[in-house]
């Protein structure tokens, strides 16, 4: 029998080594900016500098002393993925930010309120942005995420429906499609939300069947994330939320194919490499996965220095800084007798 000590060991290893990999040998240039934290929300003087010079670093959460160094220069990025819940901070310097790179953004807008999302917009003012966002980007480059679906005893299956459709008839026509997941019960959400109702079968059974009945009355394509469980019969599709098909459609450019092995169980999304740092998001949702403990990013902010090229902090004499290097994922363009 392998000691438990061992077995943490191996588990911690594996995870530089996987971490290693996604930097290193990723086949896509598609920079992350909010797996690991909100830096739209909380960061973009940052993010602003960081493409004004052409590179970012990103230290290996598990790895520490392992720092990747990103190229940001247009020519290198095949796309900026966003994901944000308060694209408000960035929406003057969007326009621009489009017009050199490929984006895609991802807007979380849910039913909660400051009980459990306490520092995020209410929903009449997210959709407003997104109003703005959709506005100077277009609608395809919008996915709205309504996620996670979880219960308590005031966000109960009734409100959650009464919430989406109120929701959907205003934002359908000003996004792509929407992607919805159930909550991962991770020990951290068990802990930072004790009041939380495990979901039933029978629960879930009736949200999809109110999920895609009310996306079939306003004409939203929405899909489900991070699960291998088929709601075809509810009119909820699969798919990644970062595929080659929505890339393409988005940026009117050939994709590669690359097998979507995604950033966690069950996610199906196309590798991407990320600029972010977790503890560091100020959005103290109760239910976040990125933050250890909900007090800790108060106390890593102060290691922020938007001029500096990571997120959190400097580079330290014992770092080891590692070229990622370039590897494109958008085909060339074929040049045909109609270019001349």
């Amino acid at each position: 029998m392998v000691p438990a000590k061992t077995q943490i060991k191996n588990v911690i290893v594996t995870k530089y080594i996987m971490c290693d990999i996604l930097y290193i040998m990723c086949d896509t240039m598609i920079i992350n900016v909010g797996g690991r934290t909100d830096i739209v929300n909380y960061y973009t003087p940052w993010l602003l500098n960081r493409l004004e010079e052409g590179y970012a670093y990103s230290r290996n959460p598990f790895a520490k002393e392992n720092v990747y160094k990103l190229s940001l220069k247009p020519e290198d990025v095949d796309c900026i993925l966003f994901c944000s819940k308060n694209y408000q901070p960035i929406l003057k310097h969007i326009g621009e930010i489009d017009e050199k790179y490929n984006i895609l953004c991802n807007y979380t807008i849910t039913a909660y309120g400051k009980d459990i999302e306490p520092k995020v917009p209410t929903i009449d003012q997210s959709i407003m942005t997104l109003e703005r966002l959709s506005d100077i980007v277009g609608s395809n480059k919008i996915l709205w995420r309504y996620d996670p679906i979880l219960l308590t005893e005031k966000y109960t299956v009734e409100k959650h429906l009464e919430t989406f459709e109120y929701m959907v008839e205003k934002i359908a026509p000003l996004v792509y499609r929407c992607i919805f997941s159930f909550v991962d019960m991770y020990r951290k959400v068990e802990e930072n939300m004790p009041e939380i109702i495990p979901l039933t079968e029978k629960d879930k059974v009736i949200l999809l069947k109110g999920i895609g009945e009310i996306s079939e009355r306003y004409n939203l394509y929405t899909q489900s994330c991070a699960t291998n469980e088929s709601y075809e019969k509810y009119g909820i599709h699969a798919a990644g939320c970062t595929t080659q098909e929505i890339l393409q459609q988005a940026h009117n450019v050939v994709y590669k194919s690359v097998k979507g092995t995604g950033i966690r169980e069950n996610c199906h999304c196309i590798p991407s490499r990320d600029i972010g740092d977790y503890n560091s998001c100020l959005s103290e949702c109760k239910y976040c996965y990125a933050n250890r403990k909900p007090d800790i990013p108060k106390k890593v902010i102060k290691l922020h220095d938007e001029k500096s090229p990571l997120l959190l902090g400097h580079l330290k004499e014992n770092d080891n800084l590692i070229d990622t290097g370039v590897i494109r994922y958008i085909e060339p363009k074929q040049t045909t007798l109609f270019d001349f």
